[in-house]
């Protein structure tokens, strides 16, 4: 027998587990409030986005997307008026992705749901083992991924 059997469920789950409640009731409110021509695939870029803009080269390395993907849903958002493309004045051959008027309203929105979510998961677990418990998360999401070539020993 090959694979590895456990009956806890394994840190992908539990963080799909997470991701698929946290989403569904982010987006759900955020359609009650008004915002229901957005899908949760949105998420990568609207979740870093800036009220002054940001780098579309940015979004994929913040959200861990393929450029090519952040395009697509940029351009998803722009056509839905949520986003729009503006030179960067810092290099005028760049483009920041700023959002609209109706983007600040969801980003605004978005950020009182993920308040309210983290206030109840903080009630429930205690304010203390909940800021314990986010910065392991936030930890283990910003370890390196092994190259697939690595073996354990290889890394000092």
């Amino acid at each position: 027998m090959t694979g590895y059997r456990t009956t806890q469920p394994d840190l992908g789950v539990l963080a799909a587990r997470i991701l698929m409640s946290v989403q569904r009731e982010l987006f759900t409110a955020l359609a009650e409030q008004g915002f229901d021509d957005i899908a949760p695939r949105t998420g990568a870029v609207l979740a870093h986005l800036r009220a002054d803009g940001i780098r579309a080269s940015e979004l994929a390395r913040a959200s861990g997307q393929h450029k090519q993907v952040i395009g697509s849903l940029v351009d998803d958002l722009e056509h839905l008026g949520y986003v729009e493309r503006r030179p960067d004045p810092a290099d005028r051959r760049a483009k920041l992705v700023v959002p609209t008027e109706r983007g600040l309203l969801q980003m605004a929105a978005a950020a009182a749901v993920m308040r309210s979510i983290e206030e109840r998961h903080a009630r429930a677990l205690g304010e203390a083992q909940y800021a314990t418990f986010k910065a392991a998360l936030r930890s283990v999401a910003e370890l390196p991924p092994e190259s697939p070539h690595d073996t354990p020993g290889d890394r000092a």
